[in-house]
């Protein structure tokens, strides 16, 4: 039977429908050698086998080929001894079959060394894929170690965040309560001070109309010793009466004065600690009271050197002089001539 080189579609479509006949694995190599070897005459092998086939391990299809070469030849051998044929032709049939056998021994001999060669490289293949597997499986495994320590240890971390946190909340509540407290004592503190802002207004007032009665009274003291000295003018003894009465109100409004002021200072010192801002107005009112004091001692200076001179020129000029010698010797020692 001369090996030919088959139909590869025709081949692989026969192949598919063997194996949608043919679930078992052992029946459908038995069945694809005899495909290959009584309809496309072509000596099957191990290796044309499972590269047709692709089923189970290489040692299936040797073993399927082996049986199938030992039921051919036996077949082969019962048709030639028990068939009706002249010896030389049943020799010849021997020797076709002996042949026959010889060559499918050899390519199956053939076929199984490729075979073992493939098996050794794909073995060693394996070999070395199982080794790298193994590499990688221990780098994996030391990696997941390390993986643990670092989840571990970031566990640990996470406690002792949690508990920070915890301690930080317990912290923030009591930092808002005190922060609570602090604004409401703020509050309270805003409420007296603007309580001491109003009040030191409402005394600022008193002290400005006490300043603004005493300035009108000034004044009208300036204006009652204008008159005094336009009187005095007139006549010396009104004069002199008069100046003895004004300076004694004048004596009195300064001590008034005074005593106003001394009650100023008493004041003013007692609300220092709350505006420092009253003690330039104190200093400017006692500055003002100073003026007022050497406006009123100027005045009483002037109205007793008008005093003194005025009359001293009429008694000359209108009077006899027993009447002036009776006027000096009627003047007290502190007076001046």
């Amino acid at each position: 039977m001369p090996d030919a080189i088959p139909d590869e579609t025709r081949l692989a479509a026969e192949i598919d429908r063997l194996k949608a006949e043919f679930p078992k694995t052992r029946e459908l190599y038995r069945e694809a050698c005899a495909l290959l070897f009584f309809r496309f005459g072509v000596a099957p092998t191990a290796n044309r086998l499972y590269q047709l086939v692709r089923r189970g391990s290489m040692s299936t299809p040797v073993a399927v080929l082996q049986e199938f070469w030992a039921e051919l030849r036996e077949k082969s051998r019962v048709r030639i001894e028990h068939a009706d044929l002249p010896e030389e032709l049943q020799g010849a049939a021997g020797e076709l079959v002996a042949t026959l056998w010889k060559r499918a021994t050899g390519a199956a001999q053939d076929a199984l060394e490729v075979l073992r060669v493939d098996v050794e490289e794909v073995r060693q293949t394996a070999a070395a894929s199982v080794a790298a597997m193994r590499a990688d499986l221990e780098r994996a495994h030391t990696a997941l170690e390390q993986r643990t320590a670092a989840l571990l240890a970031a566990r640990g971390r996470v406690q002792a965040l949690e508990q920070a946190q915890v301690a930080a909340e317990a912290t923030r509540g009591a930092l808002e309560g005190e922060i609570a407290r602090l604004q409401q004592h703020g509050r309270e503190r805003d409420a007296a001070l603007e309580q001491a802002r109003t009040d030191f207004t409402a005394e600022l007032d008193k002290q400005q109309a006490s300043a603004e009665l005493a300035e009108t009274r000034l004044q009208a003291a300036e204006k009652r010793a204008l008159l005094e000295i336009e009187r005095e003018r007139v006549t010396n003894a009104r004069l002199q009466r008069d100046a003895a009465a004004a300076a004694q109100r004048a004596a009195h409004n300064e001590a008034s004065a005074r005593t106003a002021n001394q009650t100023l200072q008493t004041q003013l010192g007692s609300l220092r600690h709350q505006a420092g801002v009253l003690e330039g107005q104190r200093d400017a009112l006692r500055a003002s009271h100073h003026a007022q004091a050497r406006e009123l001692e100027t005045l009483r200076q002037i109205a007793a050197g008008t005093g003194n001179i005025a009359p001293r020129n009429t008694l000359r000029a209108g009077r006899p002089a027993g009447a002036t010698k009776l006027r000096r010797a009627s003047r007290k020692p502190g007076d001046r001539s």
